[in-house]
């Protein structure tokens, strides 16, 4: 059974999950603004806290990177629906199998491509 793409709906989807993560993101970069509470009795006392402090905020900084990524992705699927450059490899030029674009409407590659860049990277 051939699976057909309605573009229509596959930009409905991108939009609302680019709606949801940069929700995702608003909440992140609230959520790590600093606080003026203080923790207090601790025998180690700022040095613990500094590093506490350092940990989370690379935790949050790989999460933005990760959503910003993301972002970058969905942008980049609009954008080529919109040039009608849509489903197109970006390595090879031929047409990403509509099942995978079904599952990952933002992919860049055909699974074949994906497949090369995943071995080529793990080398």
């Amino acid at each position: 059974m051939a699976v057909t793409l309605d573009l229509k709906k596959i930009r409905e989807n991108l939009e609302s999950e680019k709606t949801r993560i940069m929700a995702e993101l608003d909440e992140i970069l609230e959520v790590g603004k600093p606080s003026a509470e203080r923790r207090e009795g601790s025998p180690f006392g700022k040095r613990e806290e500094e590093a506490t402090e350092s940990m989370e905020l690379e935790r949050r900084l790989a999460q933005e990177r990760r959503i910003n990524e993301q972002l970058a992705d969905i942008e980049n699927a609009l954008n080529k629906i919109d040039s009608n450059k849509y489903g197109i490899c970006e390595n090879c030029g031929k047409k990403i199998e509509p099942a995978r674009l079904k599952i990952l409407p933002q992919a860049r590659l055909c699974l074949s491509c994906k497949t090369l860049q995943s071995k080529n990277a793990k080398r």
